[in-house]
């Protein structure tokens, strides 16, 4: 089990944002940066760390899209590099990853690419071999550029991580390719799973609302092939376009649990508010929501009396130390504070820096056994010989006492 250290290791006065976005000066991954003295390119970034006890020498390659093509030179403020901001905080979070690891004595050498998130760009570092000496490729971001690498990739015996993507991974072919965020068929069962063990099939009705429209059916095709499958069909199932269809076949004597599978917020607020006039007439009723319901600031309130639930890939606790010694670091090193992509680039960042420096090379044979609960996210692998590593850590999170409380 890894844990994220309780207290990361001070970065170096380095209180500069990390592109020549706004006239300020970026850093590569070293425990010993001085501002002003690292030259930056649009292609690469390179600086070591101190000789190491396990690993002589890891190469990590970060691939992300800071796009200083597009760069023009403004007075530096958060607002001027919105647009900028995804590729900036994930890069500064994933360095004090590495930098966190390198404190325990190891030595990477760190490679950042500037993808422009344009194919061409990774063609470039093909043709150039600038990839085949690395140990571990983070990114690209996006799904064009994972699956314009795979096939290099995959005949380079090359680990490469998809550090943001929600995509399945049969979508990319890769079986070098590690997956950090869930996808939703993950999603479906996590829920699935819960139900089974929690309701009792002779009482209970589990309830699919879905429109079918495209958006909606990402989440309710793999709900409804799970309970339509050996593992739910113990449960009456049934399926209605919305809450009003709904109420005109329920009955009170029964236990609803309802899958509600839009994100279309609207609907969503239109469902919740005619759920909760069923529950007030008598119906009992809890319901289960689209993980991006976390982001789209429903009322608390509503989704309680609901007993909601959701799952999610991530939660920052933000009482934690580590994560109040992390939001202090960032605040001293950056000026801003940290974005979740600062979280997740950090949990990466950490993650793999300590595999490899704690196995070497042939950390990729660890993946499956080491487990990580970080700042932001949890990784718990699995593999598949076609699609390679797969993390299944994925939270329940409940509505309760005004908040969302992880209930397993």
């Amino acid at each position: 089990m890894i844990s994220v250290l309780n207290h990361l290791r001070r970065l170096s006065g380095n209180k500069y944002i990390i592109l020549v976005l706004a006239g300020l000066c970026l850093t590569a991954c070293s425990r010993k940066v001085r501002p002003g003295k690292t030259k930056v390119t649009e292609e690469v970034k390179k600086e070591e760390v101190k000789p190491v006890k396990k690993f002589t020498q890891a190469s990590v390659a970060l691939l992300v899209p800071f796009k200083l093509n597009e760069f023009k030179a403004t007075p530096a403020n958060k607002l001027s590099i919105e647009r900028y901001s995804m590729a900036i905080d994930f890069y500064q979070g994933f360095k004090m990853g590495i930098d966190s690891a390198a404190s325990a004595g190891l030595n990477f050498k760190l490679q950042v690419f500037d993808t422009r998130d344009d194919n061409t760009r990774i063609e470039n570092l093909i043709r150039n071999n600038s990839l085949l000496q690395s140990n571990l490729i983070v990114g690209p971001v996006f799904p064009d550029g994972q699956k314009y690498i795979a096939a290099y990739a995959a005949k380079n015996d090359l680990t490469i991580v998809s550090p943001l993507a929600a995509s399945q991974p049969s979508e990319f072919g890769n079986p070098n390719l590690v997956s950090i965020v869930n996808n939703i068929d993950l999603h479906a069962g996590k829920i699935g799973n819960y139900i089974s063990r929690r309701y009792n099939p002779e009482n209970t009705v589990v309830v699919l609302i879905s429109t079918k429209k495209e958006a909606d059916e990402i989440l309710g095709a793999p709900l409804r092939t799970y309970f339509q499958s050996e593992k739910g069909k113990k449960f009456k199932f049934e399926e209605y376009a919305s809450a009003f269809s709904l109420e005109t076949k329920a009955s009170k004597a029964k236990k609803y649990a309802i899958l509600l599978s839009s994100s279309d917020r609207p609907f969503v607020a239109a469902t919740i508010d005619k759920l909760l006039k069923m529950q007030k007439a008598g119906f009992n009723i809890d319901l289960f929501g689209h993980p991006d319901w976390v982001k789209q600031n429903y009322t608390t309130e509503k989704l309680q009396a609901l007993n909601t639930i959701v799952t999610s890939s991530y939660k920052v606790n933000y009482k934690s130390p580590a994560v109040i010694d992390f939001i202090r670091k960032y605040r001293t090193a950056y000026n801003f504070e940290p974005s979740e992509y600062a979280f997740k680039g950090f949990d990466i960042g950490y993650f793999f820096g300590h595999l490899l420096g704690e196995h070497g090379e042939s950390y990729r044979k660890y993946l499956t056994k080491e487990k990580y609960k970080g700042l932001h996210n949890s990784f718990s692998f699995i593999y598949d010989d076609q699609n390679g590593y797969i993390n299944t850590s994925l939270m329940l999170l409940k509505y309760k006492d005004y908040t969302l409380n992880s209930i397993e």
